[in-house]
């Protein structure tokens, strides 16, 4: 129990620390909001590793803590309906057999900017916002294929260190 405290504390902090390396990229496609995700690779290898629970726990402290540490009150709300819709999408496909941890990934980023949108209409009260979504969705895809490929080796490179190769 107290090794899965510790590496649960550590994948927080890989989350904080990708969230604020995340802040200092200068990543801009044109529309507000696209970001690269990093931090998602820590809750996908919980997901994979420990169960949804734990991915859980750690998705919700990662969106407060990196909100209060490098966003505001708008971020939270953003990144907790993102964060959740994602981890929702990303943990049921994950149940179904036949999705790779890059499938999964992928639709997450796009599950991520589907809350996102859903919250900036209830924000804004603006139906236009809803033309962002096809980028935003690209972008998902994209950017959780990333996130996935590089889950998926840390993974293969993980078990090859554990099992002593």
């Amino acid at each position: 129990m107290k090794r899965k405290t510790a590496m649960m504390g550590l994948f927080l902090a890989f989350a904080l620390i990708l969230s604020y390396v995340e802040t200092l990229i200068p990543f801009y496609f044109g529309v507000p909001g696209v970001k690269l995700g990093l931090a998602n690779l820590a809750v996908i290898l919980v997901l994979y590793q420990y169960g949804w629970k734990e991915a859980l726990l750690l998705n919700v402290m990662r969106v407060f803590l990196a909100g209060f540490l490098f966003g505001n009150f708008f971020t939270i709300i953003y990144s907790l309906a993102g964060a959740l819709s994602s981890f929702f999408m990303m943990n049921l496909l994950k149940k179904i057999k036949g999705f790779s941890m890059a499938g999964v990934s992928m639709a997450g980023g796009v599950f991520h900017n589907i809350g996102q949108i859903f919250i900036a209409y209830f924000v804004t009260k603006t139906v236009g916002i809803v033309f962002y979504l096809p980028v935003l969705l690209v972008a998902g895809l994209f950017t959780g294929l990333l996130t996935g490929l590089a889950a998926e080796k840390i993974t293969k490179h993980t078990r090859k260190e554990s099992m002593g190769e």
